[in-house]
């Protein structure tokens, strides 16, 4: 048996006024109650550590700058890093990242329990739009303020494990799940902030956005054999509503455990990681079953060729 003890770290609203410390304060308050707990790692959600800003709409683009980080660890940050020391936690968390060189992604981190970074996935499937949209019930600017991630989707062994990264929408995608499947992939580390509501279908609401979420989670964890830890920002900041449905999914796809709050809440369960391979040698053994010879679509086409006309 090779379990990870794993607190799901979910986050209440981030009201846009408040601060880096005010915020990383409620992390540090999760991870204490995590290592009262046992946890070897804990999770946070996508953009941890500010509100969801891409429903704010800059006409210049660079006042969107004090949203991201500038450097990981930095002056607000570096207190979750020492706690993960002390406590000999591993930890997982999202953030707007500013490079040097000026590019701007949606990241996550994975930090090993000695305070290490020893990975960084940066966000591939970016959701939304550019421009603002008189149309939309709310906006959801992701493509003006981000890049598409340019790291691809890796892997890293660490804690006796191996780890992946995936962030939000990114769920939603098969490719996304089946690129770290291909890679052995044990465990998913996965945050997400997602409106109650779909923008432009009003009548795609809360029930509905949930079964959508649950629903992509737990294919990819079944179909790839993998933990998904899928951690949320939940709640209403500044009036605008995030669903929450932090959830831990084992690798037949089963949800064992998730959160009943709103609020910053853990959501923990003991994951064995051998659980992972039962699957992978058997219903999804890729090496005896796969028949990339006919998958040649997914590759090398991006939107819908309609068939000829009889």
């Amino acid at each position: 048996m090779r379990e990870i003890k794993v607190a799901a770290a979910q986050l209440g609203a981030i009201q846009k006024a408040e601060s880096r410390e005010a915020v990383v304060g409620r992390m540090l308050a999760l991870m204490a109650q995590a290592k009262a707990a046992g946890c070897n790692l804990i999770v946070y959600p996508e953009l941890a550590l500010t509100t969801f800003f891409p429903r704010w709409y800059h006409e210049n683009r660079a006042e969107a700058d004090v949203w991201f980080e500038s450097a990981m660890p930095n002056e607000a940050t570096q207190p979750l890093f020492d706690a993960a020391r002390e406590y000999g936690m591993a930890m997982s968390f999202g953030y707007a990242e500013l490079t040097p060189d000026g590019h701007h992604f949606n990241t996550s981190i994975l930090v090993d329990d000695k305070g290490n970074i020893v990975g960084k996935y940066r966000k591939i499937h970016l959701p939304g739009h550019a421009e603002y949209d008189h149309d939309r019930s709310h906006q959801h600017l992701e493509k003006r303020y981000f890049e598409p991630g340019d790291l691809g989707f890796n892997v890293w062994r660490t804690m006796g494990g191996i780890f992946g990264m995936a962030i939000c929408n990114d769920r939603r995608w098969p490719e996304t799940y089946r690129e770290m499947g291909l890679q052995g992939v044990e465990m998913i580390l996965l945050g997400f902030n997602t409106p109650s509501v779909n923008g432009q279908k009003g009548a795609e609401a809360h029930a509905q956005r949930m079964f959508h979420h649950k629903l992509s989670v737990q294919a990819g964890a079944y179909q790839n054999s993998t933990w998904v830890i899928a951690v949320a920002k939940a709640g209403s900041e500044d009036g605008h509503h995030l669903m929450g449905g932090t959830v831990i999914v084992n690798p037949d796809g089963e949800i064992v455990a998730e959160s009943r709050t709103e609020d910053d809440e853990l959501v923990i369960a003991a994951c064995d990681l051998d659980a992972t391979v039962f699957g992978k040698e058997t219903v999804f053994d890729f090496a005896r079953h796969r028949r990339i010879e006919h998958y040649g679509r997914i590759n090398t086409q991006t939107g819908v060729i309609l068939p000829p006309e009889a």
